[in-house]
């Protein structure tokens, strides 16, 4: 925090600019801190308001444009790729769909505010063909909500962050000492998370030409479940559905379990 909060006292706008930027593109910086920092260094008369918070706007449009459209043209491929930092890829993109199921678009309005989410948010409305005005109006309220929030506690909290950093420089080798253990004892965690979720990497597939000779056998429509699991952003009811297929949403899986039949192979199929 403390070279950060000198970096933007030196070079200012240029330093708002670029973290904003970059985490609106999904790289691991602290834009929080830099809004802060830019709200201190404007009420220490270091900064100017009506330059900073258009700049630090527009970094934040900018990278969830370029995302969104990334999104429009990659799909899910683009959110697996933003997801690697997950230990398990697709409950990172279930987590953000789900959002976008139960708050629908409403959910660019306060995503930047939510870790996980707010990277993701953009390129899942980009892969689920939402309208780019829409988009952009959307992201706009919720880029300036972000942004004047954490803006405005630097602003109104200057003394104390001022007096937190000075902290940090007293107590230097003590808070080095912490940081190193959270360090060992994060990778610790990760390390645990990714034996835990080894098990469904050996989650089962089947060829199409395998299924196809198992529905064609005799019998065999009788024996077999298909089970169209598309997320709401990627199913459309008025498209055709494999026949003799159920359709059942994957972010009620608990209460649609309960309905499925018990003497029979259930496959799944997405998009």
């Amino acid at each position: 925090m403390e070279s950060l909060l000198h970096l933007i006292s030196r070079h200012g706008y240029i330093v708002v600019f670029a973290v904003v930027l970059a985490e609106a593109i999904g790289l691991p910086v602290p834009a929080a801190i830099a809004l802060v920092g830019a709200g201190a260094a404007v009420a220490s008369k270091a900064l100017k308001a009506h330059l900073v918070l258009p700049l630090a706007i527009s970094a934040m449009l900018i990278g969830d444009s370029l995302l969104y459209i990334l999104g429009w043209h990659m799909g899910w491929l683009l959110l697996g790729i933003l997801c690697k930092v997950s230990i398990n890829p697709e409950t990172c993109i279930l987590r953000s769909a789900e959002s976008f199921y139960k708050r629908g678009k409403m959910t660019l309005l306060f995503a930047k505010f939510v870790p996980g989410v707010n990277t993701m948010a953009p390129p899942l409305a980009g892969s689920m063909k939402m309208r780019f005005d829409q988009f952009l109006r959307l992201d706009f309220l919720g880029a300036a909500f972000y942004t004047c929030s954490y803006f405005a506690a630097g602003y109104l909290f200057r003394d104390f962050l001022m007096s937190m950093v000075h902290g940090f420089q007293t107590a230097g080798h003590a808070i080095e000492a912490v940081l190193v253990v959270a360090v060992i004892v994060y990778a610790g965690y990760r390390i645990w998370l990714y034996g835990k979720y080894s098990m469904y990497k050996l989650v089962p597939r089947v060829q199409v030409q395998e299924l196809a000779k198992k529905l064609a056998a005799d019998g065999g429509a009788d024996k077999v479940l298909l089970v169209d699991v598309r997320s709401h952003g990627y199913y459309d009811e008025n498209a055709e559905r494999i026949k003799g297929s159920i359709r059942l949403e994957p972010n009620h899986l608990e209460e649609e379990l309960k309905n499925l039949p018990k003497g029979k192979d259930i496959y799944l199929y997405c998009t």
